[in-house]
């Protein structure tokens, strides 16, 4: 891939980092906090109220309203972002577009933190997340998980001038994940003797790889691949940590009207190969020859048994 597709990565990864910060500042803004704002979003961090679930929308309610409510991260460029011009863009995004398009509706977003994915279905702020949510037991205790769009595992990004190649590696050493993440997860119940450093925002996590205040970052291998190549100096040389899992749209538990209608959406997408397009349009800028689609990409919500390890 060429220096000037690189920059102009760089430049959209900025850009994600930059719309994140106006996107919470609105939500910092008092009374209105919470509300649709004119970028087509609102702003819900990891405090959100999800203690008493709140009754889920029918799909009648939806489309009277005219809008289906997404959850969808403005920080995780190429999957969910906000993009220079304050739009919200990325893989994630194009398949809420073409949902809330299916079901004559248009969709309106709210940016979410990776711990608050659950408590904006559970107190109905959302119909659904797509908010790169990664299928584990414990979350389907909570949500429901529709048919996968999308598999991934873990990867660790460092610095290239001490970079980390294996998890021993990291012992006596800092990693910086994001709260609520399968990293987190992961590295809490295998790698006790890690030092994590914890952050509610991908932002704020990979500032602190880049200030130093960590010795390297892990989440999806899909992520820190695309961010490393947008950031001279880092690399990952860990790329396929723990299993392969999932990545699917979640709703309130018991929506079982708007679950059915995601599944049968998904099965028909995959006839048109439709996420093999959107990851084209949305990811295939970023990794190039880096990465093969059928690797990453879910058809009709099978997944293959040919996935690379």
């Amino acid at each position: 891939m060429t220096t000037a597709v690189w920059k102009n990565v760089g430049k959209t990864l900025a850009a994600a980092a930059a719309g994140v910060l106006l996107v919470l500042g609105a939500a910092a803004c008092g009374p209105n906090a919470g509300t649709p704002s004119e970028a087509g979003g609102t702003a819900t961090g990891s405090s959100a109220q999800g203690g008493s679930a709140a009754k889920a929308r029918t799909l009648d309610e939806i489309k009277k309203s005219g809008e289906l409510r997404v959850a969808v991260f403005s920080d995780k460029a190429p999957f969910g972002y906000v993009d220079k011009d304050g739009n919200y863009a990325g893989y994630d995004v194009v398949f809420a577009e073409r949902l809330a398009k299916d079901l004559g509706v248009k969709p309106v977003y709210t940016s979410v933190d990776p711990a608050a994915r659950v408590d904006v279905l559970s107190s109905n702020k959302v119909d659904v997340t797509l908010a790169n949510f990664t299928v584990t037991p414990e979350r389907a205790e909570k949500v429901d998980f529709a048919k996968p769009y999308m598999k991934v595992s873990l990867g660790i990004v460092s610095p290239e001038d001490a970079p980390i190649k294996d998890v021993k590696d990291l012992e006596g050493k800092t990693l910086i994940v994001a709260k609520g993440t399968t990293a987190e997860t992961y590295f809490e119940k295998n790698h006790p003797e890690i030092k994590l450093l914890k952050f509610d925002q991908y932002a704020d996590a990979y500032n602190a790889l880049l200030d130093g205040r960590g010795d390297a970052m892990s989440t999806d291998n899909t992520e820190v691949l695309a961010w490393a190549k947008a950031n001279k100096g880092y690399v990952v040389d860990v790329t396929n940590l723990g299993d392969v899992d999932t990545i699917a749209p979640a709703v309130q538990k018991g929506n079982t009207e708007l679950l059915d209608y995601i599944n049968e959406e998904i099965e028909m997408l995959g006839n048109e190969q439709f996420f093999h397009e959107d990851y084209k349009e949305t990811l295939e800028p970023v990794y190039g020859d880096a990465a093969n689609p059928d690797d990453i990409v879910v058809e009709g919500g099978v997944v293959e048994e040919n996935t690379t390890k």
